[in-house]
């Protein structure tokens, strides 16, 4: 299999780390969506990351639809989610809230990198920042309820959605990140961050366009 994409995206690294914890072999492409758009452009036209082309030339597109996939290749019993039932249904939240959180991390930065002070939009700004600190809230209360090393009580993609989102974040945009203010969230992360299949996906953030 071909992985495209940076692993400095939270999206890509999260798809990075799931083959890496299912020994899944694959060939990384480091592509960037600027300098590499139109090679990315043959296997996805919308020109995003990450793009996973499977052994039998298939192009996968969007992260929680590869990891799904990755979860049936796998089978039932190595999946990082269940195939149905409440625990499927909370950690999908998880993922979709700390997928959303990321999505507007990257919105943020690009207005920061595109627009000069003076062409940035301080509603969008504001609204960005409000949607992420108010986000980061909510996952850090119910982390904090749920105890326990990992979110579903063994390690699933929550896990992973959450601690590849506040990586980016903290290089992204370290004054809306806070590790006394949220500490539950906090230790998920030093958690994750540890294991040998996040340090073996990392990548400093790095923006060209």
């Amino acid at each position: 299999m071909i992985l495209i994409g940076q692993y400095d995206s939270p999206f890509v690294r999260r798809v990075a780390v799931a083959l890496q914890h299912h020994g899944l072999a694959y060939e990384h492409r480091p592509w960037s969506v600027w300098a590499d758009a139109e090679s990315i452009a043959k296997y996805n036209p919308l020109r995003r990351v990450p793009v996973l082309v499977t052994d039998d030339g298939e192009s996968l597109v969007e992260s929680a639809a590869i990891l799904d996939a990755l979860d049936g290749m796998v089978g039932p019993e190595r999946a990082l989610l269940p195939p149905s039932g409440e625990a499927r249904r909370a950690g999908l939240r998880v993922c979709a809230l700390a997928t959303g959180l990321a999505d507007k991390a990257v919105s943020l930065l690009y207005e920061h990198v595109l627009r000069s002070g003076d062409r940035r939009s301080p509603v969008w700004v504001s609204r960005c920042v409000t949607q992420i600190g108010e986000t980061l809230d909510l996952l850090e209360r119910e982390r904090a309820a749920r105890g326990g090393d990992f979110w579903l009580g063994a390690f699933s993609h929550a896990d992973i959605a959450v601690a590849c989102a506040l990586r980016f974040l903290g290089e992204a945009h370290p004054t809306l990140t806070d590790a006394a203010r949220r500490p539950a969230l906090a230790a998920l992360a030093a958690r994750c961050e540890a294991l040998p299949i996040f340090a073996a996906v990392v990548q400093p953030l790095h923006v060209a366009v």
